[in-house]
């Protein structure tokens, strides 16, 4: 396959994020297929037309049901709010559609089992969206780790802290609605956690953990945009449905014992999504806010010189890097997304499932509710279990 016709479901925040991402590729991954921006959808008819003018789309329309049925599109790319995301892929697959998912895959374990069994039936590809994965210093963790240099791994902690919204007045926006998002920081920020430490340790044994929702009720918005809203001071206010902060402990298969820490309420965080990996031959730590930096230690480094270490990966023997910019010259958020979807595109060319997938998505569900019943009775809960 030579091209790969995308129909994109959603023009907002991740909207524009993949737009971009399918621009950027063939000018600096030529070898891959080429995605063809051929349709983007959106319930809002002015809006979404706008978008497709702004982003690189051939076309637009406001029913997503026209796209999936199209026979101008191969790929359909789910970025809606989340309850949209289990109609949207099953009717895809039925179409006989490639799926490329936004997380969560959906709002429950259940529905994304049976997401995952309608595209295996179907035997289409599908990826599902875990960017954070694909920041070159993320891959050069996973590399130390796969190659033993950090050793037996003993540590995994993990801590994605935001604080958009500390202001108690902050509006109702539709990621605080349980029935539109599913959950709150625990689905939206620990989701990436978990599947970090997937990718980078093992899969977990078991889980415990605890949350809190510290603002109970929020004004009503007049007008929502992604993280975005507006409420006016006579705006009603209604209950918060999802989890302000989550924290759980966890234990891996391999042994190694977890921590994981997601919340909305930390002052000062703006995006500080984070991890550390402790091995018995050296550690590793990284912060999304450097995100072309990996901080690397190792134990067999002469006493005198002993110490973490800063490795700017942006050489070119580091992933994705020799496509870029010289040593030194730094990439950003949006690079993730050009990275996700170049594997998503080599997929195509090796006719192969693109990785993270629909798997991967059920897998972090299944620890996510895991957690979520583990805090409802207060002991600890084996994700295969569910």
């Amino acid at each position: 396959m030579t091209d790969v016709r995308v129909g994109m479901v959603g023009y907002k925040f991740m909207g524009k994020a993949h737009s971009h991402a399918y621009r950027d590729v063939p000018m600096f991954f030529p070898e891959q297929p080429r995605p063809i921006m051929k349709m983007i959808c959106g319930r809002n008819e002015k809006n979404v037309q706008k978008a497709a003018h702004q982003f690189g789309w051939e076309a637009s329309c406001t029913d997503w049901r026209d796209l999936v049925n199209s026979p101008e599109i191969d790929l359909v790319d789910i970025n809606a709010p989340s309850d949209a995301h289990k109609e949207i892929a099953l009717a895809a697959a039925r179409a006989g559609k490639h799926v490329f998912c936004e997380k969560p895959l959906a709002l429950t374990l259940d529905d994304s089992r049976e997401i995952l069994q309608a595209v295996e039936q179907a035997g289409v590809k599908h990826m599902i969206g875990f960017n954070y994965r694909f920041a070159p210093a993320v891959q050069l963790a996973k590399k130390l780790v796969e190659e033993g240099r950090l050793g037996d791994i003993h540590h995994f902690r993990a801590w994605f802290l935001q604080d958009w919204l500390v202001d108690p007045d902050f509006p109702l926006t539709w990621r605080l609605q349980k029935e539109v998002a599913g959950s709150g920081s625990h689905g939206d920020l620990g989701a990436h956690l978990i599947d970090l430490a997937h990718f980078l340790v093992g899969d977990l044994d078991e889980v415990i953990g605890m949350s809190e929702t510290f603002v109970k009720e929020r004004p009503v918005p007049k007008e929502m945009t992604g993280l975005s809203a507006q409420a006016s001071a006579d705006s009603p206010k209604e209950k918060v449905t999802v989890d302000d902060a989550t924290l759980f402990m966890a234990r891996f298969k391999n042994g190694a014992l977890g921590s994981f820490e997601a919340t909305r309420y930390a002052a000062g965080h703006r995006c500080t999504n984070s991890f550390e990996i402790n091995g018995s031959k050296g550690s590793v730590k990284f912060d999304f806010e450097r995100m072309n930096e990996l901080q690397v230690y190792f134990t067999d480094d002469a006493g005198d010189v002993q110490g973490f270490r800063r490795v700017l990966a942006t050489d070119p023997d580091h992933a994705y890097a020799e496509a870029w910019w010289p040593p030194g010259h730094t990439i950003g958020y949006e690079h993730t997304f050009i990275h996700e979807v170049v594997e998503l595109m080599t997929a195509f060319q090796e006719d192969r499932q693109p990785v993270p997938n629909f798997h991967d998505g059920v897998k972090c569900q299944q620890v996510l509710e895991a957690v979520d019943l583990s805090i409802e009775e207060r002991r600890w809960i084996k994700p295969e279990d569910l």
